[in-house]
């Protein structure tokens, strides 16, 4: 008898994703290395080395806990952090002002931030069920729809480093979506993709640099269960506004 996989997603209480998310930002992983496990040292280094010197504004999108807004306004940017769930940073900073908003709602100033940070955040914009979007509806395209918006938050010239899932083109709701060859130029449409590098989980369960049709081709899980025992290539993007509009 054939055996058939089915894969029924978990939904949770709002609430509880605040938490998960803390749980993942530490990376504990299954303590063998498998999954996602080490992906936050692969993303806040490649941010860390391509974030220019300040002064200048920034957001940092989906701060999260706010590390790379305090990386920021150490560079001497005067920044945004901005989530959808209240965050209580276990530091403060003159330079950074923490806002609770939704990126496709709240009024934010165009022409305006020299970077955007975009680490592991786009990709759940508008996911049913996350974050308070009981549907898909008109946010069944919420990420590209973000990403246009920060587009135009962008000063001419001004860069957003983006870090992304990779594989092939999939949605796991109610976790992230994995951006493929389809979905991934529609992502960074409108923008220069001035450098991009990709990274994928060798055979020793460790990150390893890797070409962009490798990292493309990559099948990815979601384990419902445990999220860091999911596996998606990774992304890394600087991304300039090239011209006005």
């Amino acid at each position: 008898m054939k055996r058939v996989s089915v894969h029924v997603p978990l939904y949770l209480p709002e609430g509880l994703y605040g938490r998960l998310r803390d749980m993942r930002n530490s990376r504990a992983g299954d303590g063998a290395g498998r999954g996602l496990a080490g992906d936050r040292e692969v993303e806040y280094t490649f941010i860390a080395a391509e974030l220019p010197p300040g002064p200048g504004k920034a957001m940092d999108f989906g701060c999260g806990p706010g590390f790379l807004s305090l990386l920021a306004a150490q560079r001497g940017y005067q920044v945004l952090a901005l989530d959808l769930e209240p965050q209580r940073f276990l530091w403060t900073h003159p330079c950074v002002e923490f806002r609770k908003a939704d990126i496709l709602r709240e009024k934010l100033p165009e022409n305006h931030f020299d970077v955007i940070l975009n680490c592991s955040a786009v990709e759940h914009v508008g996911i049913p069920s996350r974050y308070g979007v009981e549907k898909a509806g008109a946010n069944g395209d919420g990420d590209l729809k973000a990403m246009e918006r920060m587009r135009r938050m962008l000063k001419v010239g001004g860069r957003m480093l983006l870090t992304v899932p990779i594989g092939r083109d999939a949605v796991f709701a109610p976790l992230h979506r994995v951006y493929g060859a389809e979905r991934l130029p529609r992502l960074v449409a409108g923008f220069e993709v001035t450098k991009e590098i990709y990274w994928v989980k060798d055979g020793r369960q460790q990150w390893a640099a890797a070409g962009r049709a490798e990292a493309l081709d990559f099948a990815p899980t979601a384990d419902y269960r445990q999220v860091m025992r999911s596996q998606y290539a990774l992304g890394c993007f600087v991304l300039t506004r090239s011209r006005p509009e």
